[in-house]
Parts: C-alpha cells; sequence; structure tokens
C-alpha cells in the first residue's frame, strides 16, 4: 500500500492520515464544498473536490469516492466511521475497481452490518439475543403485529448502519406507529435503506461492547470491552475501558462471544460487537459495528496500539501480530464526545471565534509514537494522561450538514478515579468560543455519583439529566456579573471615575436577565475570563469553566407573565424540514409532534408547548430552515 484515500471528514480523517503518514504511506483527503479549507485536507499529501455540501451530495456518492480514488492513483480506501463506512456496496465497488478496501469482507458486512442478519446468526451460534421481529417481510404491519407478541417497552431499530440513528424506545402500542414512520425516514435519510426491526427493550441495561480484530489467515482476537452507557439520544457521549464491575468471568464469556461471533461470519479487520447487559449481569447481543468506532482511543490508551495501523496491515495480508493471552491492558481510559450542542443536546451550527486547547501534560502522545511490545501496531496513547483527537481550529464554520462531533477527549490513569478527576479539569481548562457546546455538560457527568461509583446505565441522563442542566444554570448566576464586566471589559480594568454613584446593567442569558450594579468609583477587573464577540450587544464568555452567552438587555420588552405562552412556533436551530404534521384549522395537544426538522444528521420533533388550533404553517416539507424562524403559528381553541 502507497497512497491511502479517506473517504471522510474531521477528526477521523485527520486521525487516519496521521498514522499513514507515520508508516510512509501518501494521503488523500476528499472535501465537500464546505470543507474545502478544512484541516484534513490541508494535512494529506494530496486533496480533491467532491462537489457538494450535504452528505449525500459527496461524502455518500460512491460514484464520486472512486472516481477521486482512481484520479489521485490510490490503492487503497480506508471509510473511517459513519458514512459509506458499513455499506457492502461502496466496498464492492472499490473492490471491482481494483482498490483495497480497509474494512471487512464484503458479505461479511452485509451479515453482521444488518442487525436482522446478524440477529439470525448469533441465534445460530448460541450467542443471547432478545426476543424480537425481523426477517424478509420488515413491512410496519407485520412489526406492529409482532409487537404484541413481544410486549412493552421496545426498540424500534434501523437494521442498517449505527451510531444511535433510526432508534426510537417505544412504551406502549400507540406511540409505535409514529416511531416506525420516523425511525424508517432517518434511517432512510443516514444509510440509503429504511428496513427496520424490533425487539424488547431493557430498560436498566448497560451497553458493553467488545473490540475484535481477525486477519486473513483465520486468527480471531479481541482487545477488551469498553462501556458506552451514557448515551444521549441513543448515541454515546461518554466510553470507558474497562468497563467498571465485570466479573473475569463475565469478561471472558463477553470476549468469546464476540470472537465466535466474527468467526462466524468469517470476519476480517477491525470490528466491535455490542451488547447489551441486565441488572443480572446477563448479556445479549446488540449488534455488531463493521467498522472502526468513534471510542477505539480508549481501548488505544489501555494499551498501547494503533488500531489504525491494525487495520492497514492487515488489509496488505499481514497477520496479528500477538495471541490473545500477549495483549496487555495498563490502567483506565474514559473518553467524552465534545459535540456542538447544548445542555439540552440542541445541535447548533456557527462559527469558532476562539480555541486553545488543554494542556496535555508531559508524556502525552497520540497514535504517533512506537510504544508496543508487539512487531507493529505501536504507540496508542498508553501511559498517556490526556489525549485530543479533534478537526477544531480558530475560523472552523460548524455546518448543519454533518454530525455536531467537533472531537474527542480522552484521559489515561492509573485508576478510574483518576482518570476522571485528569479528565473533568481538562474540560475545564478546553477553550471553544462562537457557538454552544456540551463541554460543561461533559463534566457535570462525570461528576456526578452515579457514575463516580460506576454504576451508570443507558437510562442515566434521562434519570439524571434534568438535576446536571439545574446545576449548569446555579454555576451560571454565581458567575454572572464577572462575565459582564468581562465582556464590556474585556481588555482589563474600568478606570475609576470620579462619581461613587452606581448604574444598573441588564443582561439577558438564555432566558434569564441579570441585573448587574456597576459602581463607577472602583475599578473592576476583567479577570482570566476568555471572550468572543458574536454581534453587536452579543457575548460568548467563559469564567473559568463556566459558559455564558450574553447579550445587551436593556432595551428588553417586559418579561410577558409566567403563564404566558407563545403562539409561535420556533426552530432554535437550523436545519432542513422532513415531515410537517399539522395542518391549518386542525386542533392539536400539547405535546404533539407538529414539524420534524432535520439536522446534523438528526431528526427533531418539535412538539406543541399548548392546546391549540393551527392558525397558519409557514414552512413546507423540504425547506431549509434557519434558527429562530417561525414554522407554524396558535390561536388558543375555540
Amino acid at each position: 500500500m502507497s497512497r491511502l484515500l479517506v473517504a471522510n471528514r474531521g477528526e477521523i480523517a485527520r486521525r487516519i492520515i496521521r498514522t499513514a503518514q507515520r508508516m510512509g504511506i501518501e494521503t488523500v483527503a476528499v472535501y465537500s464544498v464546505p470543507d474545502r479549507g478544512a484541516l484534513h485536507v490541508r494535512e494529506a499529501t494530496f486533496a480533491l473536490p467532491i462537489g457538494g455540501s450535504a452528505a449525500a451530495d459527496s461524502y455518500l456518492r460512491i460514484d464520486k469516492l472512486v472516481s477521486a480514488a482512481r484520479q489521485a492513483g490510490a490503492d487503497a480506501v480506508h471509510p473511517g466511521y459513519g458514512f459509506l463506512s458499513e455499506n457492502a456496496d461502496f466496498a464492492q465497488a472499490l473492490e471491482d475497481a481494483g482498490l483495497t478496501w480497509i474494512g471487512p469482507p464484503t458479505e461479511a458486512i452485509r451479515t453482521l452490518g444488518n442487525k436482522a442478519r446478524a440477529r439470525e446468526l448469533a441465534r445460530a451460534r448460541g450467542i443471547p439475543v432478545l426476543p424480537g421481529c425481523e426477517g424478509n417481510d420488515p413491512s410496519d404491519l407485520r412489526l406492529i403485529a409482532a409487537a404484541g407478541e413481544i410486549g412493552f417497552p421496545l426498540m424500534v431499530k434501523a437494521a442498517a448502519g449505527g451510531g444511535g440513528r433510526g432508534m426510537r424506545l417505544v412504551s406502549d402500542a400507540a406511540q409505535l406507529p409514529a416511531a416506525l414512520h420516523s425511525a424508517r425516514s432517518e434511517a432512510q435519510s443516514a444509510f440509503g435503506s429504511g428496513e427496520l426491526l424490533i425487539e424488547a427493550a431493557l430498560p436498566q441495561a448497560r451497553h458493553v461492547e467488545v473490540q475484535v480484530f481477525a486477519d486473513l489467515h483465520g486468527n480471531c482476537i479481541h482487545l477488551g470491552e469498553r462501556d458506552g452507557s451514557v448515551q444521549r439520544r441513543h448515541q454515546k457521549i461518554i466510553e470507558e475501558t474497562p468497563a467498571p464491575g465485570l466479573s473475569p468471568q463475565l469478561r471472558e464469556a463477553m470476549g468469546e462471544a464476540a470472537i465466535e461471533l466474527a468467526r462466524a461470519a468469517g470476519y476480517v479487520g477491525a470490528g466491535t460487537v455490542e451488547f447489551l447487559l441486565d441488572e443480572d449481569s446477563a448479556f445479549y447481543l446488540m449488534e455488531m459495528n463493521t467498522r472502526l468506532q468513534v471510542e477505539h482511543p480508549v481501548t488505544e490508551m489501555v494499551t498501547g496500539l494503533d488500531l489504525v495501523e491494525w487495520q492497514l496491515r492487515i488489509a496488505c495480508g499481514e497477520r496479528l501480530p500477538c495471541r490473545q493471552q500477549e495483549v496487555r491492558f495498563d490502567g483506565h481510559a474514559i473518553e467524552v464526545r465534545l459535540c456542538a450542542e447544548d445542555e439540552d443536546f440542541t445541535p447548533h451550527a456557527g462559527t469558532v471565534l476562539h480555541f486553545l486547547p488543554p494542556p496535555l501534560g508531559e508524556g502525552s502522545r497520540g497514535p504517533q509514537e512506537n510504544g508496543s511490545p508487539f512487531s507493529w501496531g505501536a504507540g496508542g496513547g498508553g501511559g498517556a494522561p490526556l489525549r485530543f483527537d479533534h478537526a477544531i481550529e480558530r475560523g472552523l464554520t460548524v455546518s448543519t450538514h454533518y454530525d455536531p462531533l467537533l472531537g474527542k477527549l480522552i484521559s489515561h490513569a492509573p485508576t478510574r478515579a483518576e482518570a476522571i478527576s485528569r479528565l473533568t479539569s481538562a474540560l475545564g481548562r478546553l477553550q471553544i468560543l462562537g457557538l454552544p457546546t456540551n463541554r460543561r455538560f461533559l463534566a457535570s457527568a462525570l461528576r456526578h455519583p452515579v457514575f463516580a461509583r460506576g454504576e451508570a446505565r443507558i437510562p442515566f441522563l434521562a434519570e439524571h439529566g434534568e438535576s446536571l442542566r439545574r446545576q449548569l444554570e446555579q454555576e451560571e448566576f454565581g458567575v454572572a456579573a464577572e462575565a459582564a464586566f468581562s465582556a464590556l471589559l474585556p481588555h482589563g480594568a474600568a478606570p475609576a471615575l470620579a462619581s461613587p454613584f452606581q448604574r444598573p446593567l441588564r443582561i439577558g442569558h438564555r432566558d434569564m436577565h441579570f441585573d448587574v450594579p456597576l459602581c463607577e468609583a472602583e475599578g473592576i477587573a476583567a479577570g482570566q475570563a476568555q471572550v468572543a464577540t458574536l454581534a453587536p450587544g452579543r457575548w460568548h464568555v467563559q469564567v473559568g469553566a463556566v459558559d455564558l452567552f450574553l447579550r445587551d438587555a436593556s432595551f428588553d420588552p417586559p418579561p410577558a407573565s409566567e403563564t404566558a405562552v407563545t403562539d409561535e412556533l420556533h426552530v432554535p436551530f437550523s436545519g432542513k424540514v422532513v415531515a410537517v404534521h399539522a395542518q391549518p384549522g386542525a386542533s392539536v395537544r400539547k405535546g404533539e409532534t407538529l414539524v420534524v426538522v432535520e439536522s446534523m444528521k438528526l431528526e427533531h420533533a418539535l412538539v406543541a408547548q399548548r392546546d391549540g388550533v393551527v392558525r397558519s404553517v409557514e414552512v413546507e416539507t423540504g425547506q431549509q430552515v434557519a434558527s429562530g424562524q417561525v414554522l407554524l403559528t396558535l390561536e388558543a381553541p375555540g
């Protein structure tokens, strides 16, 4: 292999490029219109445009990617994760073009990349699966009929793809038709397939997955397990290894089951077998991801291995460099996913106006330095205190066309408690201004007693998210005055003036207002706050570990009464309308879905805030909408 095309973008493209270049392999980046100046484009040996803005017009176009590989003279293609990484048609097209696919055989993808087929194979090999319905006729009518036999709660799942897209938790029969429609729509958009399955839900399960590797010579091993139970919208945001609280016997049984599934499918390369673990420590196959995982760095941190190098070498026909008993695990590693979203998990587009990563500390290394006891596959970061995989820089425009993931911050320490402490400290020192991120929410989740005790389960955020949000609001109130001073006086202290009188300053932050008395006779230090001016009268201020989005509210109208409810439905983010469920004159109930908007590869249902009658609908399906735009208006019921 001499020239590798990376069919992806962002931090994972940079990650793959880094290892390939260390191995002496030339790299080819591809880019859409919004990504023309991105970091991964500048860091690759060569770069080619593939046009379009939306993923469907660029990173999901098999024909464009194959053409780019041929044009660049590449002899191999790495898909990263997401996009076409689990698409068997892409793998086949590359093979037909004489290119090496950095991934499993096409038939293994068709078998394991489809949750329905993976369940069938698991049952045949004695691997536990939950009661469910899949097969050749996954129509809505068949799924609805089967749901009555399975019982509720249950999960609706996209058969193709992963990343939590096309998944819906359904608690009763009345919710099922809408859940099937929504999941099918999201799955079709994300993976090009609307095939669904349903299976029984485990309300208090943990998400535990096993990293496997297999070569072309029949060898297959696992590299330990990861816990990804802290999730929002069925997407993991905190992952760690080893999974807390697992007995040696349970670890061994899950590892053996993962290897058995991979062998049964004739698997080659990197893959992750995901299980649900119930309260009695019984495990059930959830799915297999036939690609590199977002959370692969935590495995690299505790093993000292470079999983991307393993992928590249295995694709070239080399044997695994070690046997199962030779794999060594050192300490504990935790990863958090830094996303362009607020504490309510609402995605936000925008521009990064200021960025300063946390200091990574002495001895830090990424997957570019040798530290492995084996002949190859070295240097994933074992022993490093911190690692930050990202594609962030000042001036970066975060688009609505792609996932809100900005990067991954990973800590490694001898103990889990030390890894948590190191990671929360790093999140507090990370500076990124210009748009909301989940930086503070992640730190608060890491500090929560349930997580600290290693007892977090999949409903963790559903159960504790609101208390975490209240905690964040209290922190914001505590630094509001300092933030206001910093926004107005970003270059230092206010000069002392002759007047001893106070003058009020009214500032707004989210839905809150603060009256800050400024005494002109005193010098007011701007402190250590970081300030970015978003527009006249609007600022993003970071005071220590706290973020505030401030505006000059001096001339705001008096606040409405607490009982007043707006008669307009606004979209809180930019995106595309994918469904309109309301018509003028229709009566609606509080909580009823009125409009569905797709933003950053996810569908968001916007619901009625009160009972009412639809007065007007201002948008239509397929329309692009901007943050704050009115979608429809309501009037009081007659």
